[in-house]
């Protein structure tokens, strides 16, 4: 029995890695040549992508799946972090879940039962494996958003003197940060994307206040929410934003410098334990090493011989 299913399994196994293959090396290339050929028939141009097929089965899962609404709402924050804006996202990620959830515990199973390794744990490994499988895409959301917002905090500063630059020379707010989203795309991408769907949402009809305050929502980085409560008090009180934007540049160097100093004053502090299990047993090595050697060569024997 335990060999039927190990066979079952590595057929299965080999099953996906020759069809992975096959579709990457011989239809798509095949496929690209017969486009670039013109020998493409009508109907071969209406067949469906299987990338758009495998899409939407993971989008009919995901709608099958009940959510609750104070998880549907995290998750959608999650993914607003991290720069996924589209409406079927949701779904897919939960299509995903259900999918990954489903695979690991079939071979989780598969391997179990396959080299008769079950005992009274089988069930919780079993259980442990599907909600890797649940939890997993959760943690690659997470992950995902925490680097974004790393790298639009580390933009933030840029986009700032830029700004300042623009308001000071003359444009309006609006346009400033259009100015900006153009000038810095290569430089801080995450921050001018941002500052794009900003400028669209006020294209839309949205009021300046409530455009900013999505801002803020939508990429949750305590930086920006607070660049964005002093652009809403200067527009609300009719203070100069130009100088409103340059104090609080100055604000943002002065908290990453003192970030900076922070982080260098931990080094010592980290540094005991790479020091301790890395290097001090090197260093032991280097330096009593060929003395120990030496007392075991030409000592221990004459010690030895005294007995």
């Amino acid at each position: 029995m335990s060999a039927l299913f190990a066979s079952i399994l590595l057929f299965f196994i080999i099953s996906v890695v020759l069809s992975v293959m096959g579709f990457r090396l011989w239809v798509q290339p095949q496929t690209a040549l017969e486009r670039v050929m013109g020998e493409v028939e009508v109907a071969q141009q209406n067949v469906r992508d299987p990338a758009l097929s495998f899409r939407d089965l993971l989008q009919r899962i995901g709608n099958m799946v009940p959510a609750n609404p104070a998880d549907v709402g995290i998750l959608q924050r999650r993914l607003l972090a991290a720069g996924i804006r589209n409406p079927r996202a949701l779904r897919l990620l939960y299509g995903v879940k259900v999918s990954l959830a489903t695979v690991f515990t079939l071979v989780a199973g598969g391997v179990l039962f396959g080299f008769n390794l079950q005992d009274e744990m089988a069930p919780f490994q079993l259980l442990a494996a599907a909600g890797v499988g649940w939890a997993g895409p959760n943690f690659i959301v997470s992950r995902m958003a925490s680097k974004r917002q790393d790298q639009i905090k580390r933009g933030l500063p840029n986009a700032l003197d830029m700004l300042v630059i623009c308001v000071e020379s003359g444009l309006g707010l609006d346009q400033a940060l259009m100015q900006v989203s153009k000038e810095l795309r290569h430089a801080h991408p995450e921050i001018t994307d941002e500052f794009a769907v900003l400028n669209l949402e006020m294209r839309a009809g949205k009021r300046r206040t409530e455009a900013l305050h999505n801002l803020g929502e939508r990429v949750g980085v305590d930086e920006l929410k607070k660049m964005v409560g002093v652009l809403v008090q200067a527009d609300k009180f009719g203070t100069s934003i130009s100088q409103t934007l340059r104090n609080f540049s100055d604000y943002m160097r002065v908290q990453m410098r003192q970030e900076a100093e922070e982080k260098a004053a931990k080094i010592g502090v980290k540094l005991v334990f790479p020091i301790f299990f890395f290097i001090l047993p090197s260093l032991f090595v280097v330096t009593v090493g060929p003395m120990m050697v030496r007392v075991m060569r030409d000592f221990l024997p004459q010690i030895m011989g005294n007995f």
